[in-house]
């Protein structure tokens, strides 16, 4: 086969480089979907065997075994991207049994293509001729070139009238790549010999099919896969690309620089190399080349600018990361738009705009924000300042105050809402590497400030909860001060109201000392609590028959008068003024739920290990309702506006801390009764009874109390 290789080799590289773009435009702009795997491998394939035709006709004697099986490579992805475009087209024909089996004969087809293929090595063992084997390759050629105008017939044939529209750019296509073949193939068989001008020509044939072959694909979305490239795949390989482009072009310049400088020439070529390889090195560290190269591959060559699964997880990731969450979010969503700087203003809840953060800006001196913040509501525009100077009809009734309209270096104004509220604005800086947004820049910021606005949010209520708690902490101890103080202000009010009748009574006198001097002491420790911010506990051995034996007499003033009951001699470990008042209160709350004829009975018994106190009453009771749910719930009492509603509920938290609890049994109109188990002192402790302080066990209160 005599070529002309400087001809050959210009045709066919060119069609090699029309199908390498070709097939890098289907996987990296246009997303191809069900067809796209074959016609991408049907475009790969005509692109290798141009390259390998273009290669072979560099040598004396061109690698013709490998040419033909590149060729059947070409013809087999064409082939059987026609043969499964039918395949979504034909129902209810001859086609439909074709359809069923086309695969079988598809394959059988290339099986024996490449057995033709194989008789121009294994002829002289086979006893052929190189004339009857350049014969039947001659045959087979025509033979694939007849089956393809067949299939590209067959397309345009059972094609709608709709579908014509779209399928006749590719029946052009491929029908003027076959027939050429089919020309080409039959005047050889009838000559017996290849036209090296039409073999020459093949190669630009096959590169005005191009043109019809991308119209063809856009106008049918069916074809459309979706493949995704990463943009950083894209970016790197363009980058090297463009790197060794520079680096031959500059080779080029430095070969032409040897040539001509005469002496001076190897100097002034190694000089010229040195230099233009430092600035190849400078271009690739610089940023602004980088972000200006991402915008163009992003303009050009995808669909969307962002890719927003790699932008919405970096921007997670940073806020999530985030310690200074409003310079953060400012920070983050600069990267965005990569603006050099930005201001954060927050919405209080007077609807004035007060500063949050500032990131390489001055600070601003906001006072009046005109309609900004009614006009943002309305809209929720996110507004170019820029385009609102050069055209401020698109932005109707905006009314921006003077410290914003003459910033020279704001950009963008973008809203953050959440939950439909305005929570804050973010102003962006002004950048070089971009002069205007589109829908997508605005859609992009505007979900972004959702989520910006949403951990703003979730800031803001953190500090309210903060400061909840810390009012809460003080209202509790309020709390308990006006409860020690109104139950020292019941035992005062009872003292002076029987001082009249019993004022002569020198047992009434010295009950009355007493009750004084345990009413200065209980309001010097209070004081003391008040001081210190917390509750001192004191630990140490408390017999709990003297403690309750006291407890009792404290209530002596009261009807029914408690009766009480040790069946030994019982020790704990515990603070003793405390559990005073634990049981105190409990005793009180049964006088109190008992009329002045009922029973209390108050019995100490000991099983295993632990202590337990019943107090049993024969009072008014309580529905389980709200022995479940209320009783030791702060601030719920049955006694109205008297109680507080904290006493049961601190008696409870008080034994726990011993490791006890209180169970409550009661029934509305019999009674109530609950039982304090605290556990028993260690009998190291009770041969010491000077002994003061001791780790808390374990205890546990089973009772019931009335209000």
């Amino acid at each position: 086969m005599a070529l002309n290789g400087n001809i050959g080799l210009l045709t066919y590289a060119i069609a090699a480089l029309s199908y390498v773009l070709l097939g890098f435009l289907l996987v990296a702009q246009w997303r191809v979907r069900p067809l796209g795997p074959a016609l991408v491998m049907a475009t790969t394939a005509t692109a290798l065997w141009a390259t390998i035709v273009a290669a072979g006709t560099l040598y004396r004697y061109p690698p013709i075994l490998l040419i033909q099986v590149s060729e059947l490579a070409r013809n087999a992805g064409w082939l059987f991207f026609m043969l499964q475009l039918l395949g979504f087209q034909e129902s209810g024909n001859v086609w439909v049994w074709l359809q069923r089996r086309w695969l079988t004969l598809f394959l059988a087809g290339i099986g024996v293509s490449l057995g033709i293929l194989a008789l121009r090595p294994l002829g002289d063992t086979l006893g052929l001729s190189p004339a009857d084997i350049s014969d039947y390759a001659l045959m087979l050629w025509l033979a694939v070139a007849i089956t393809g105008l067949l299939l590209v017939e067959q397309i345009y044939r059972n094609a709608s009238a709709g579908e014509r529209w779209g399928v006749k750019f590719l029946c052009l296509g491929l029908g003027i790549m076959f027939a050429f073949d089919f020309l080409m193939y039959a005047e050889a068989l009838l000559f017996r010999q290849l036209d090296a001008q039409l073999w020459q020509a093949r190669g630009l044939v096959a590169t005005l099919s191009v043109p019809w072959l991308i119209v063809a694909i856009a106008r049918n979305s069916n074809w459309r896969m979706d493949v995704h490239v990463s943009r950083h795949v894209v970016f790197h390989t363009v980058t090297l690309m463009a790197a060794g482009a520079y680096l031959l072009a500059m080779a080029i310049i430095g070969y032409f620089i040897k040539y001509l400088g005469g002496n001076w020439g190897g100097v002034l070529q190694v000089s010229f190399l040195a230099g233009s390889s430092a600035l190849l090195v400078t271009l690739l560290f610089s940023g602004t080349l980088r972000a200006r190269l991402r915008v163009w591959l992003s303009k050009h060559f995808f669909s969307y600018r962002y890719d927003y699964r790699v932008e919405w997880l970096r921007f997670t990731e940073e806020l999530a990361a985030l310690e200074n969450v409003p310079g953060g979010i400012i920070r983050t969503m600069a990267t965005i738009t990569q603006s050099p700087g930005g201001i954060l203003l927050h919405q209080n809840d007077g609807g004035q705009l007060n500063e949050l953060a500032t990131w390489e800006l001055d600070r601003p001196n906001v006072r009046e924000s005109g309609n900004l913040q009614h006009w943002i509501t309305d809209s929720g525009w996110v507004i170019d300042l820029l385009e609102w100077r050069r055209k401020p009809d698109l932005y109707t009734d905006l009314q921006l105050p003077p410290w914003i309209a003459d910033h020279d270096k704001l950009w963008l104004i973008v809203p953050l809402f959440f939950q439909g509220t305005l929570e804050g604005l973010l102003m962006l800086a002004r950048t070089d590497l971009k002069d205007s947004v589109n829908w997508e820049d605005r859609d992009l910021l505007k979900t972004a400030g959702k989520q910006a606005a949403a951990l703003l949010a979730q800031q803001r209520a953190s500090h309210a909860l903060i400061e909840a708690r810390q009012f809460d902490a003080f209202n509790r101890l309020s709390a308990y001060v006006i409860h020690d103080l109104k139950n020292i202000l019941a035992q005062q009010s009872l003292m002076v109201s029987n001082a009249q009748k019993h004022r002569h009574n020198p047992a009434f006198v010295d009950d009355m000392i007493g009750t004084v001097e345990n009413s200065v002491n209980r309001m010097q420790r209070l004081m003391d609590q008040m001081r210190s911010g917390m509750r001192t506990a004191e630990p140490g051995l408390v017999d709990l028959g003297d403690l309750l034996e006291k407890t009792i007499r404290q209530r002596a003033s009261l009807l029914p008068h408690p009766t009480l009951d040790v069946a030994e001699v019982v020790a704990v470990v515990a603070d003793r003024e405390r559990l005073t008042t634990v049981f105190g209160h409990l005793i009180q709350n049964a006088q109190e739920a008992t009329d002045d004829t009922g029973v209390i009975m108050v019995t100490v018994t000991v099983t295993g290990g632990a202590a337990r106190v019943s107090i049993q009453d024969s009072g008014v009771g309580m529905t389980p309702e709200f022995v479940q749910q209320k009783l030791f719930k702060p601030f719920e009492s049955t006694k109205g506006l008297t109680g507080m509603g904290i006493g049961a509920f601190e008696s409870r938290e008080y034994v726990r801390q011993l490791g006890g609890d209180i169970t409550v049994s009661s029934t509305p109109g019999q009674g109530t009764q609950f039982t304090v188990s605290l556990p028993v002192a260690d009998e190291s402790l009770l041969s010491d009874h000077n002994d003061e302080s001791c780790e808390p066990g374990t205890a546990s209160v089973t009772g019931s109390v009335a209000h």
